[in-house]
Formats: structure tokens, sequence, C-alpha cells
């Protein structure tokens, strides 16, 4: 296993999530994500529920290739299988999916792992099975994540924010003026689908999200 602990702390604030079904074509959607990594973004998460298992490899091949050309880090969600085929830098997992401990195991302990949390519980479970990092929400009112129920609101953040000591991302609903409010209660970063993908000027908004984060 590999126990440079550096290599697995997060070092971007801003984690952009992609949802194919934003876009008429996967097409598009790359060329939306390379516009925010030209922004700034320094990592992105590819998930893509329902997708084939040739489609997501030929789609995270493509992703892996614009990641590194913009010095970005590169997570697949859940398929472990494809993360190391595309020599991913981490991954990224949901309450239903693999165990974290059995994720390090698979990948020889080479994959940083991010696990999805939704209130302060589950997020002291992920740090305890010893995820690297966790997305927390969603944290406002936000129409993708409605099947986790209400938002936990910030206070909930506040708490988890301050209980953890692995780095928590702010996830549903965020919004640039919203950022200062998180980062107050502790949060490391921000985790961003819409906000950045339907942007009318994905570049701009991306460097607008950054400044806000810096």
């Amino acid at each position: 296993m590999n126990t440079d602990t550096e290599k697995m702390k997060p070092d971007f604030r801003l984690y952009l999530i992609t949802d194919r079904k934003l876009f008429n074509s996967l097409e598009e959607m790359l060329k939306t994500i390379e516009k925010a990594l030209e922004g700034g973004v320094r990592a992105v998460q590819l998930r893509e529920k329902g997708l084939g298992t040739r489609d997501l490899l030929s789609l995270a091949y493509d992703l892996r290739g614009l990641t590194n050309r913009y010095g970005a880090k590169l997570f697949v969600n859940d398929r472990v299988d494809i993360a190391l085929a595309v020599d991913a830098d981490g991954m990224h997992l949901g309450r239903t999916t693999i165990p974290v401990h059995a994720a390090r195991k698979a990948s020889g302990g080479s994959l940083m792992i991010g696990v999805s949390t939704h209130g302060i519980d589950e997020a002291r479970k992920a740090q305890e099975d010893g995820a690297d990092f966790v997305t927390l929400g969603p944290v406002y009112e936000t129409p993708s994540k409605m099947q986790y129920g209400k938002p936990i609101g910030i206070q909930v953040l506040r708490g988890a924010s301050g209980d953890l000591s692995l780095p928590v991302y702010a996830i549903g609903g965020i919004r640039i003026d919203r950022i200062k409010e998180i980062l107050q209660q502790g949060a490391y970063g921000i985790a961003l689908i819409s906000a950045i993908l339907t942007a009318e000027d994905v570049r701009k908004t991306t460097e607008e999200l950054m400044r806000e984060l810096s």
C-alpha cells in the first residue's frame, strides 16, 4: 500500500463532477470541461452512471488526456477497473458502492479516494474507513440532489468540517455568492456540476469561482 500521505492529500479546492445529461453529446461535454480546465479547474470526477463499460472507458481515456494536458487530477466514480486502466489519480465512492478499504486494496494503494456523504455520521464513517476526502451535502436545495432529501444546511457542514481531520467539500446548490459562507464553516472546498457546466461563459465563471476560493 502506498503510504505517501502527501500524495493522497487533495491539493484542489474546486471539484468538478461530470453529467452528460446536460449536453447533446459527449463531445460537447468534453469541450465544456476543457473550458473549465482553462479557467482553473484542477480536479474532475467522471460520474456517468448508466453508461456502458466500453463507452465509459473511452470517455475516461478522453478525460485523462484532457486533465493531463492541464495538469489536473482525474477521479472515476465507483469503477476501480476503469480508474486503473486510464491511470486516473483517484476514485470516488458512493454510499452503495464498494468500501474504501476494498478500493484501496484493489488499487494497491495507488489511488486517492473520495467518498460521498450526506451527514456527519456518514462523513465520520468515511474517515474511519480511510477516505482521503469527502463531499458533504446537499448543503443547499438543488434539483440534482433531491433524492437525498432536504438540504443538510450550513450548521451540519460546520459540524463536520470541525469534527473531521480530512478535507470536506461542500456540494449541492453551490453558487458563487455562497462560497464565502461555505469557507467560513471550515469546508476545504466545493464540488460543482451545473454551476459550471451550464454556465453561459464556462471559463469566466470558473475563473470567478477560483478567485473566491483563493
